[in-house]
């Protein structure tokens, strides 16, 4: 009875419609007036005047009526997908939970359509509305042109105290190109995340970050100084790198989306697979979690070319890490922060006894010590030698003294023959002379032996 009911409700509609437009066409009524009366807008009048005009009559009538509905969701289904996002996935996201319905459950639902039933069923609350508009930074056309760089705290791991998520994002397609979990954000974990994207993919144009301190130095009215002296500054500027501080959260606003979508989906999945500590964590970011935020997330850049450019001959374990200057002591050691580091010794030097020095703070928390680029030796937080330097190496290794050649010559060449016309004594000295002494120079320094005699 509904469905008679509703026919016949559309078709009067449609009389009603085309009676008015008749009248509008046959100038008994304006279109203005036709359109007060329809209860459209005059905008949608015009559509519908020109779609009569070049259809007839016929444009103005339902076209839906006699066509067999769609096929609705069977109530099982509904009731499935909401337990399973009361009791399995209630930590999910909306959009982290439509994929794992939709690949491990087999349910082909659409993702509007679960997204508005959850919302009817109070299984999930509707997002509040966007704030201010603010125009879209379009992407760099090219990958390698632009890398964001930023931490998030967070408690990815429940139970365990709050890490900083370091994660490097390309800006042309998204792609993460590092992840990784620290203690607290600093200058070692900038360093290992630049080193990590310039040894995988190279070097690249531009890098962009937030204005934390070890980024950059403020003045106190909160300007920022055009020129930085900081340490991670210093290494950008040696690898040919240009940093970009952002001025506000909005302005970082990819890499901001990218960590709210790493925050509901890392915690999660740490927990479905039984993971307990950061070490397995990183591991587990190695290994599963980047491929898979790549490969639902990466998108085309608009140019298939790179801006990447590998680097050779550079060292890029000196080249980033803190650098602290220094002079070598009388005893050959070096003092850093309450540490001694005792300087071995080199074929090169014997010592480097007021050299000016080079202390470099590695990001995995070792020292070394450097002298004109050429690293000395390594050094343990505690101060404590790691191994022999490769130098010290090659000079404990026993060196030949003349090449094969050399000593075949030497072998061969024969035996000096005495003169029995000149004395032993003339002999010597005319060999110590390296055979430029003459013969009568010879016969005096033979007389002037005799003589001491």
């Amino acid at each position: 009875m509904q469905n008679i009911e509703r026919r016949v409700w559309r078709e009067a509609r449609a009389m009603t419609r085309r009676e008015v437009i008749t009248k509008a066409i046959a100038r008994q009524l304006t279109w203005v007036q036709a359109s007060e009366i329809l209860g459209i807008s005059a905008r949608h009048m015009r559509r519908l005047r020109r779609k009569v005009e070049r259809w007839g009559m016929s444009a103005v009538m339902d076209q839906r009526g006699g066509r067999p509905r769609r096929k609705r969701i069977k109530a099982g289904t509904i009731e499935l997908l909401c337990r399973l996002k009361r009791d399995v996935y209630a930590d999910f996201s909306l959009r982290h939970f439509y994929e794992h319905v939709t690949e491990k459950h087999d349910v082909k639902v659409s993702y509007n359509w679960l997204r508005l039933m959850l919302q009817e069923a109070g299984a999930v609350e509707k997002e509040p509305a966007r704030g201010k508009y603010r125009r879209k930074r379009e992407r760099r056309p090219m990958i390698g042109m632009l890398v964001h760089l930023d931490a998030s705290t967070h408690e990815w791991i429940a139970g365990l105290p709050m890490q900083d998520l370091v994660v490097a994002l390309d800006d042309a397609d998204g792609r993460m190109l590092y992840a990784r979990f620290f203690p607290q954000e600093g200058t070692a974990s900038t360093f290992a995340a630049l080193e990590a994207v310039v040894r995988t993919d190279g070097r690249f144009c531009e890098l962009y970050t937030d204005r934390g301190s070890h980024f950059c130095q403020s003045r106190p009215a909160g300007e920022v100084a055009e020129e930085q002296h900081g340490q991670v500054s210093q290494a950008l500027r040696a690898l040919g790198i240009h940093q970009i501080l952002a001025r506000s959260p909005q302005a970082r606003g990819r890499s901001e989306r990218a960590f709210g979508t790493i925050q509901g989906r890392l915690p999660q999945e740490l927990r479905h697979n039984g993971i307990t500590d950061y070490d397995a964590a990183n591991r587990y970011l190695q290994q599963h979690f980047i491929a898979d935020f790549n490969r639902r997330f990466t998108v085309k850049p608009a140019q298939p070319e790179s801006a990447f450019v590998k680097l050779a001959g550079v060292e890029l374990e000196l080249v980033l890490s803190s650098k602290h200057e220094r002079v070598v002591r009388n005893d050959n050691t070096v003092t850093f922060k309450n540490l001694i580091l005792q300087l071995p010794a080199t074929r090169q030097r014997i010592h480097f006894v007021r050299c000016p020095v080079t202390v470099h703070q590695f990001a995995n928390g070792t020292l070394g010590v450097s002298y004109q680029g050429r690293l000395l030796a390594r050094y343990d937080a505690a101060g404590g030698p790691l191994h022999p330097s490769p130098n010290k190496e090659r000079a404990a290794t026993p060196q030949p003294l003349a090449s094969k050649a050399v000593r075949r010559v030497a072998t061969h060449w024969p035996a000096p023959t005495q003169n029995p016309h000149f004395s032993t004594g003339t002999q010597k000295a005319v060999r110590s002379a390296g055979g430029k002494m003459s013969v009568a120079q010879a016969t005096n320094h033979s007389q002037e032996d005799l003589s001491r005699v």
